[in-house]
């Protein structure tokens, strides 16, 4: 922990004390913190110990998507779980959210929390993000696990401007997310029926509190144009992607899909990028596989980091 981090006040929103329905002990084991790292201020819930595991969100979630995973993991993992530049706690500057610069702020942030080394779970948006953090940090990165996004946009795969209802219901988002300040000027004061469609469509089964709690949380001065701040970007990651896609990512991976969502799709995509990939299906579930079904996920996710754990403990013993 360097000088500059500290922790938020308790009463502030979108810190550890003020999340809903939280596990038993959750604050007893996790705690916010405040971090200055890559140039703007990050904010992750930090607990456990061993080596480390950083978690990145999707879209239009928080930290918060991982809390039902995170007690099980801190029993054997240090585990950072960050709000991405744009989200949550964490700052909302007008640029940097293509990949490059969503990477080298967890880069940064790990570095700063002490981790040279550390494993990475990614969900939604944080698959795009956590596999530009691990091609672009290699020496870094151990292994990594990417969920629920067919691999990540690049210039020769991006999906079609029309298509069946059903796959659209789950791409609209992105192009309108583009599409600048007039997607604010259409949210703002209707984020509840916005980001509640959102949630509904992209397969339900998260609680109507979780939803609330990121709907006010997205409800905030500056918050859409930062939750939005991704998709602006995405033809400079779509780019970036192009150049990473000549280097496969040699490090394990798991691709994880929700059985009612992406499926097998997502490890299928992966294997073009990656020489190492396993499947991993979530049995019915849709898109939100970390709080619709955190024991299907957590049993076949803690054997995969096993390894990483072991090694890490050995690199400790020696």
């Amino acid at each position: 922990m360097t000088a500059s981090s500290f922790s938020p006040e308790t009463e502030t929103f979108g810190s550890v004390m003020q999340a809903p329905d939280l596990p038993d002990g959750f604050t007893t084991t996790f705690t916010s913190r405040l971090i200055d790292a890559n140039g703007i201020r990050q904010h992750a819930v930090v607990g456990g110990d061993g080596p480390a595991l950083l978690l990145v969100h999707g879209w239009p979630e928080s930290w918060y998507a991982w809390r039902y995973v995170m007690p099980e993991l801190a029993k054997d993992y240090t585990v950072v779980a960050v709000d991405q530049r744009g989200i949550g706690l964490t700052d909302k500057p007008e640029s940097g959210y293509d990949a490059a610069t969503l990477a080298s702020d967890l880069a940064a942030l790990m570095a700063e929390l002490g981790h040279d080394r550390f494993a990475v779970v990614g969900h939604d948006t944080g698959l795009v993000i956590s596999y530009a953090l691990a091609a672009d940090y290699p020496d870094r990165v151990d292994r990594v696990a990417l969920a629920e996004v067919p691999g990540p946009p690049t210039p020769d795969h991006s999906p079609p401007l029309f298509a069946p209802r059903q796959v659209n219901d789950k791409l609209w988002h992105i192009a309108f997310n583009r599409a600048g300040d007039i997607a604010e000027r259409l949210v703002e004061g209707r984020e509840a029926i916005f980001f509640g469609y959102e949630f509904a469509v992209q397969g339900g089964q998260v609680p109507d509190a979780a939803i609330d709690y990121y709907v006010t949380g997205l409800s905030a001065p500056g918050a859409l144009s930062g939750s939005f701040g991704f998709y602006r970007d995405w033809d400079e990651t779509m780019a970036q992607n192009g150049e990473r896609g000549t280097r496969k990512l040699s490090m394990p991976v798991l691709g994880i899909g929700g059985e009612a969502s992406w499926g097998a799709a997502v490890a299928g995509a992966l294997s073009a990028i990656a020489e190492d990939v396993t499947t991993l299906v979530v049995p019915g579930t849709g898109h939100w596989v970390a709080e619709a079904a955190p024991e299907a996920l957590l049993g076949p996710l803690s054997e995969f980091l096993a390894p990483f754990g072991a090694l890490a403990d050995s690199r400790k013993a020696g």
